[in-house]
């Protein structure tokens, strides 16, 4: 896997998502750099075509860097239900529709859960972070947490689909957990994590 150490002074969050964007924040407050989000530019999202979350997570880092000539992180996320095939997993936002709304995402899934004979109600959050210099060079990494569907939604934290979903040895959702124990536990905490042993050395414990 490649490393490559930052050694930049700001940092652009390649997302309008604004759960996305305080998490992310949250964890790369300790590197006391100047921290952007696309909403300080007038760009557009780009086109994520890629088969997996990692290649859509490079999409936007790549072309947020080179819009912007600054260091890009991106965050390319999403839920896979066992009794599902693994849907809606890419397309975990665009369930949700042009007005995100999750709500109606979340009921569409239970009415597909509840149709399978003999449930599981396994499922994993998926999170890829790929860090991306104007110069195109790159660092990509995943994370995963597996857990359970739990219904009906819980909690008041979080973003998405995080009121249905119960982490394995826990018995609340990541919407019922203060975002301190979420953003140790999470999938995107998997994935800074092993970003941090790549590029941001400063940073390890």
């Amino acid at each position: 896997m490649t490393s490559k150490v930052f050694k930049q002074k700001k940092i652009v969050i390649a997302s309008h998502n604004k759960g996305k964007i305080e998490e992310i924040k949250d964890l790369l407050k300790p590197l006391e750099i100047e921290i952007l989000s696309t909403d300080n530019f007038n760009l557009k999202e780009p086109i994520e075509d890629g088969s997996s979350f990692e290649e859509n997570a490079l999409i936007k880092s790549t072309y947020v860097s080179q819009k912007t000539g600054i260091a890009s992180l991106s965050d390319d996320s999403g839920i896979c239900f066992t009794d599902l095939n693994n849907e809606p997993g890419v397309y975990s936002a665009r369930w949700a529709g042009e007005n995100k709304n999750f709500n109606l995402a979340m009921s569409k899934i239970n009415d597909l859960i509840h149709k399978v004979k003999n449930p599981s109600y396994d499922c994993f959050f998926v999170c890829a972070l790929s860090l991306c210099w104007p110069n195109g060079s790159n660092v990509t990494v995943s994370g995963k947490i597996y857990g359970k569907f739990s219904w009906p939604p819980k909690g008041n934290y979080g973003f998405g689909y995080d009121p249905i979903f119960r982490p394995l040895d826990y018995d609340k959702t990541f919407a019922e957990m203060l975002p301190e124990l979420k953003h140790n536990i999470s999938h995107r905490a998997i994935a800074f994590k092993k970003l941090v042993n790549l590029c941001f050395p400063s940073l390890k414990n």
